[in-house]
Protein backbone atom coordinates (compact mmCIF):
# COMPACT_ATOMS: atom_id res chain seq x y z
CA UNK A 1 0.00 0.00 0.00
CA UNK A 2 2.86 2.64 1.16
CA UNK A 3 4.57 1.22 -2.85
CA UNK A 4 0.95 2.38 -4.25
CA UNK A 5 0.88 5.43 -2.48
CA UNK A 6 4.16 6.51 -3.38
CA UNK A 7 3.74 5.24 -7.46
CA UNK A 8 0.04 7.36 -7.62
CA UNK A 9 -1.61 3.74 -7.79
CA UNK A 10 -3.61 3.95 -4.27
CA UNK A 11 -6.89 5.84 -5.83
CA UNK A 12 -8.11 6.53 -2.31
CA UNK A 13 -4.73 8.18 -1.42
CA UNK A 14 -4.50 10.42 -4.50
CA UNK A 15 -7.62 11.84 -3.43
CA UNK A 16 -6.37 12.26 0.01
CA UNK A 17 -3.30 14.14 -1.40
CA UNK A 18 -5.37 16.06 -3.90
CA UNK A 19 -7.33 17.03 -1.38
CA UNK A 20 -5.33 18.91 1.57
CA UNK A 21 -2.79 19.93 -0.76
CA UNK A 22 -5.87 21.88 -2.46
CA UNK A 23 -5.60 24.08 0.73
CA UNK A 24 -1.91 24.47 0.63
CA UNK A 25 -0.51 21.50 2.80
CA UNK A 26 1.92 19.03 2.37
CA UNK A 27 1.74 15.41 1.91
CA UNK A 28 4.78 12.79 3.03
CA UNK A 29 4.36 9.18 2.81
CA UNK A 30 5.70 7.18 5.70
CA UNK A 31 5.94 3.09 6.96
CA UNK A 32 3.37 2.94 9.60
CA UNK A 33 6.42 1.29 11.96
CA UNK A 34 6.39 1.65 15.81
CA UNK A 35 8.83 4.36 15.73
CA UNK A 36 6.72 6.00 13.20
CA UNK A 37 3.81 5.82 15.46
CA UNK A 38 6.02 7.25 18.30
CA UNK A 39 7.20 10.37 16.20
CA UNK A 40 3.53 11.02 15.42
CA UNK A 41 3.53 12.56 18.90
CA UNK A 42 6.18 15.02 18.47
CA UNK A 43 7.25 15.48 14.72
CA UNK A 44 4.19 18.82 14.55
CA UNK A 45 1.82 18.49 11.48
CA UNK A 46 -1.00 16.27 11.59
CA UNK A 47 -0.45 12.14 10.86
CA UNK A 48 -3.61 9.60 9.43
CA UNK A 49 -2.66 6.26 10.12
CA UNK A 50 -4.17 2.97 8.18
CA UNK A 51 -5.84 0.79 11.01
CA UNK A 52 -4.38 2.26 13.78
CA UNK A 53 -3.43 5.10 16.10
CA UNK A 54 -0.29 6.89 17.64
CA UNK A 55 -2.46 8.26 20.26
CA UNK A 56 -1.38 11.62 19.24
CA UNK A 57 -3.99 14.66 19.71
CA UNK A 58 -2.70 15.33 15.36
CA UNK A 59 -3.90 11.59 14.16
CA UNK A 60 -6.69 9.88 12.64
CA UNK A 61 -7.11 6.46 11.08
CA UNK A 62 -8.04 5.45 7.76
CA UNK A 63 -9.81 2.60 6.75
CA UNK A 64 -11.99 0.99 3.74
CA UNK A 65 -15.35 0.23 5.01
CA UNK A 66 -15.17 -3.06 3.59
CA UNK A 67 -15.67 -2.78 0.02
CA UNK A 68 -13.78 -0.14 -2.64
CA UNK A 69 -14.58 2.68 -2.89
CA UNK A 70 -16.10 2.73 0.13
CA UNK A 71 -13.44 4.56 3.41
CA UNK A 72 -13.35 6.16 6.62
CA UNK A 73 -11.96 8.68 8.45
CA UNK A 74 -12.35 8.98 12.05
CA UNK A 75 -10.28 9.82 15.10
CA UNK A 76 -10.66 5.97 16.64
CA UNK A 77 -9.14 2.82 15.22
CA UNK A 78 -11.63 0.70 16.45
CA UNK A 79 -15.09 0.45 14.59
CA UNK A 80 -17.17 0.02 17.15
CA UNK A 81 -16.57 3.85 18.03
CA UNK A 82 -17.13 5.66 14.93
CA UNK A 83 -19.90 8.06 13.78
CA UNK A 84 -21.84 5.06 12.07
CA UNK A 85 -21.55 2.43 14.79
CA UNK A 86 -23.64 5.00 17.40
CA UNK A 87 -25.62 6.54 14.82
CA UNK A 88 -29.36 5.19 14.39
CA UNK A 89 -30.43 3.08 11.61
CA UNK A 90 -33.98 4.12 10.24
CA UNK A 91 -35.10 1.94 7.38
CA UNK A 92 -38.21 3.97 6.45
CA UNK A 93 -35.89 7.16 5.88
CA UNK A 94 -33.97 5.52 3.06
CA UNK A 95 -35.39 5.31 -0.60
CA UNK A 96 -36.24 1.73 -1.38
CA UNK A 97 -35.54 1.75 -4.78
CA UNK A 98 -32.36 3.33 -4.57
CA UNK A 99 -31.37 0.98 -2.43
CA UNK A 100 -32.36 -1.67 -4.48
CA UNK A 101 -30.25 0.05 -7.20
CA UNK A 102 -27.23 0.87 -5.22
CA UNK A 103 -27.43 -3.07 -3.58
CA UNK A 104 -27.96 -4.25 -6.70
CA UNK A 105 -24.71 -2.68 -7.90
CA UNK A 106 -22.73 -4.00 -4.81
CA UNK A 107 -23.94 -7.28 -4.87
CA UNK A 108 -22.80 -8.00 -8.86
CA UNK A 109 -19.76 -6.47 -8.35
CA UNK A 110 -18.95 -8.34 -4.59
CA UNK A 111 -20.78 -11.37 -5.46
CA UNK A 112 -20.86 -11.96 -9.76
CA UNK A 113 -23.54 -14.87 -10.28
CA UNK A 114 -23.53 -16.30 -7.05
CA UNK A 115 -26.72 -17.58 -6.15
CA UNK A 116 -27.43 -17.85 -2.24
CA UNK A 117 -29.75 -20.17 -1.30
CA UNK A 118 -30.35 -21.30 2.84
CA UNK A 119 -28.58 -24.02 4.07
CA UNK A 120 -28.58 -26.15 7.28
CA UNK A 121 -25.93 -24.79 8.70
CA UNK A 122 -24.36 -22.37 10.87
CA UNK A 123 -21.18 -20.36 9.71
CA UNK A 124 -18.63 -19.43 12.06
CA UNK A 125 -15.54 -17.23 10.86
CA UNK A 126 -12.88 -17.03 13.29
CA UNK A 127 -10.76 -14.29 13.64
CA UNK A 128 -7.40 -14.06 15.87
CA UNK A 129 -6.82 -14.71 19.85
CA UNK A 130 -9.37 -17.32 19.98
CA UNK A 131 -8.96 -18.22 23.76
CA UNK A 132 -8.83 -14.95 25.15
CA UNK A 133 -11.66 -12.72 26.16
CA UNK A 134 -11.30 -9.15 24.82
CA UNK A 135 -12.90 -5.77 26.10
CA UNK A 136 -15.48 -5.70 22.99
CA UNK A 137 -16.16 -9.32 23.06
CA UNK A 138 -19.12 -11.18 25.32
CA UNK A 139 -16.50 -14.47 25.59
CA UNK A 140 -13.45 -15.97 24.07
CA UNK A 141 -14.01 -17.04 20.50
CA UNK A 142 -13.90 -20.60 21.76
CA UNK A 143 -16.69 -20.20 23.96
CA UNK A 144 -18.59 -18.87 21.24
CA UNK A 145 -17.81 -21.93 19.07
CA UNK A 146 -18.47 -24.35 22.13
CA UNK A 147 -21.87 -22.51 22.52
CA UNK A 148 -23.33 -22.46 19.20
CA UNK A 149 -22.31 -26.03 18.90
CA UNK A 150 -24.05 -27.00 21.70
CA UNK A 151 -27.40 -26.07 20.16
CA UNK A 152 -27.40 -28.81 18.49
CA UNK A 153 -27.42 -27.12 14.84
CA UNK A 154 -25.18 -27.82 12.33
CA UNK A 155 -22.65 -25.48 12.04
CA UNK A 156 -19.21 -24.81 10.15
CA UNK A 157 -16.03 -23.06 11.97
CA UNK A 158 -13.77 -21.54 9.79
CA UNK A 159 -10.14 -20.20 10.29
CA UNK A 160 -8.97 -17.05 9.13
CA UNK A 161 -6.38 -17.25 6.32
CA UNK A 162 -3.78 -14.20 7.13
CA UNK A 163 -4.01 -15.90 11.29
CA UNK A 164 -1.52 -18.04 12.97
CA UNK A 165 -3.03 -20.30 15.66
CA UNK A 166 -1.17 -21.84 18.39
CA UNK A 167 -0.99 -25.43 18.44
CA UNK A 168 -2.93 -24.97 21.91
CA UNK A 169 -5.31 -23.35 19.78
CA UNK A 170 -5.84 -25.65 17.23
CA UNK A 171 -6.14 -28.64 20.34
CA UNK A 172 -8.58 -26.55 21.76
CA UNK A 173 -10.80 -26.41 18.74
CA UNK A 174 -10.64 -29.82 18.01
CA UNK A 175 -11.73 -31.13 21.93
CA UNK A 176 -14.79 -28.97 21.02
CA UNK A 177 -15.21 -30.65 17.88
CA UNK A 178 -14.83 -34.31 19.60
CA UNK A 179 -17.28 -32.96 21.92
CA UNK A 180 -19.85 -31.88 19.51
CA UNK A 181 -20.37 -34.16 16.45
CA UNK A 182 -22.28 -31.43 14.60
CA UNK A 183 -19.62 -29.11 14.78
CA UNK A 184 -16.74 -29.24 11.93
CA UNK A 185 -13.65 -27.10 11.39
CA UNK A 186 -12.12 -25.79 8.47
CA UNK A 187 -12.96 -24.78 5.14
CA UNK A 188 -13.15 -21.51 2.72
CA UNK A 189 -15.52 -18.66 4.31
CA UNK A 190 -16.45 -17.06 1.43
CA UNK A 191 -17.13 -20.41 -0.60
CA UNK A 192 -19.44 -21.81 2.37
CA UNK A 193 -21.23 -18.21 3.27
CA UNK A 194 -23.58 -18.46 0.26
CA UNK A 195 -25.21 -21.68 1.26
CA UNK A 196 -25.49 -21.11 5.06
CA UNK A 197 -28.27 -20.39 7.07
CA UNK A 198 -26.87 -17.33 8.87
CA UNK A 199 -23.06 -16.39 9.97
CA UNK A 200 -22.28 -16.67 14.39
CA UNK A 201 -19.18 -14.40 14.37
CA UNK A 202 -17.31 -11.94 16.88
CA UNK A 203 -17.23 -9.28 14.75
CA UNK A 204 -16.07 -10.44 11.06
CA UNK A 205 -16.42 -8.61 8.08
CA UNK A 206 -17.81 -12.04 6.48
CA UNK A 207 -21.09 -10.96 7.86
CA UNK A 208 -21.14 -7.82 6.53
CA UNK A 209 -20.63 -9.96 3.15
CA UNK A 210 -23.08 -11.82 4.41
CA UNK A 211 -25.43 -9.04 4.79
CA UNK A 212 -25.12 -8.60 0.43
CA UNK A 213 -26.71 -11.25 0.23
CA UNK A 214 -29.14 -11.27 2.25
CA UNK A 215 -27.81 -13.77 4.98
CA UNK A 216 -28.32 -12.67 9.17
CA UNK A 217 -26.01 -12.63 11.66
CA UNK A 218 -25.35 -13.14 15.26
CA UNK A 219 -22.70 -10.93 16.84
CA UNK A 220 -20.61 -11.44 19.58
CA UNK A 221 -18.33 -8.85 19.57
CA UNK A 222 -19.04 -4.87 19.24
CA UNK A 223 -18.43 -3.93 15.62
CA UNK A 224 -19.57 -1.16 13.25
CA UNK A 225 -22.52 -2.82 11.27
CA UNK A 226 -24.03 -4.11 14.17
CA UNK A 227 -27.65 -2.76 13.31
CA UNK A 228 -29.18 -5.18 11.67
CA UNK A 229 -27.64 -7.75 13.46
CA UNK A 230 -28.80 -10.06 16.59
CA UNK A 231 -26.43 -9.10 19.49
CA UNK A 232 -25.49 -11.91 21.62
CA UNK A 233 -24.78 -9.14 24.44
CA UNK A 234 -28.40 -7.86 24.34
CA UNK A 235 -30.67 -11.36 23.22
CA UNK A 236 -28.28 -13.78 24.81
CA UNK A 237 -26.75 -16.97 23.21
CA UNK A 238 -29.78 -19.02 22.75
CA UNK A 239 -32.62 -16.08 22.28
CA UNK A 240 -29.77 -14.71 19.51
CA UNK A 241 -29.47 -18.63 17.50
CA UNK A 242 -32.92 -19.03 18.00
CA UNK A 243 -34.32 -16.19 16.03
CA UNK A 244 -31.16 -16.18 13.38
CA UNK A 245 -32.93 -18.48 10.72
CA UNK A 246 -35.79 -16.36 10.33
CA UNK A 247 -34.40 -13.07 10.98
CA UNK A 248 -35.15 -10.73 7.63
CA UNK A 249 -34.12 -7.62 7.99
CA UNK A 250 -34.50 -4.49 5.32
CA UNK A 251 -30.10 -5.79 3.75
CA UNK A 252 -30.79 -3.43 1.42
CA UNK A 253 -31.73 0.00 2.54
CA UNK A 254 -29.17 -0.98 5.53
CA UNK A 255 -26.11 -1.20 3.37
CA UNK A 256 -27.44 1.72 1.39
CA UNK A 257 -27.30 3.51 4.57
CA UNK A 258 -24.50 2.03 6.08
CA UNK A 259 -22.22 2.80 2.98
CA UNK A 260 -23.81 6.53 2.77
CA UNK A 261 -22.12 7.58 6.15
CA UNK A 262 -18.05 6.47 4.20
CA UNK A 263 -16.23 8.48 1.76
CA UNK A 264 -17.06 7.22 -1.68
CA UNK A 265 -13.43 7.37 -3.35
CA UNK A 266 -15.23 7.58 -6.72
CA UNK A 267 -17.64 10.49 -6.32
CA UNK A 268 -17.47 13.81 -8.28
CA UNK A 269 -17.01 15.47 -4.72
CA UNK A 270 -14.53 12.87 -3.04
CA UNK A 271 -12.19 15.25 -1.91
CA UNK A 272 -14.69 17.56 -0.24
CA UNK A 273 -15.70 14.54 1.70
CA UNK A 274 -11.88 14.12 2.76
CA UNK A 275 -11.39 17.45 4.26
CA UNK A 276 -14.90 17.24 5.92
CA UNK A 277 -13.96 13.92 7.66
CA UNK A 278 -10.75 15.78 8.90
CA UNK A 279 -12.26 18.71 9.30
CA UNK A 280 -14.78 16.54 11.65
CA UNK A 281 -11.78 14.36 12.95
CA UNK A 282 -10.75 17.51 14.94
CA UNK A 283 -8.23 18.71 12.34
CA UNK A 284 -8.39 22.55 11.28
CA UNK A 285 -9.43 22.21 7.78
Amino acid sequence: MLADARQGRFNFMNVVKSAVQSIGWQVEWREASAPELARSCTRGGYAMFHMKHSGAENALCFRRSYHYPFWSITPHSERWRSDVARATFDAASIDPDAARDFTGRLRRRVWRDTKPREGDYILIPLQGKISEQRSFQTCAPLSMVDAIARTGRRAIATLHPRESYSHAERAALDRIAARWPNLTIGGDSRALLPDCSFVATMNSAVAFDGYIIGKPAVLFAQIDFHHIALNVAELGIDAAIERAPGHRPDFDAYLTWFLGHSINARAEDAEQQVLAAMKKGGWPI
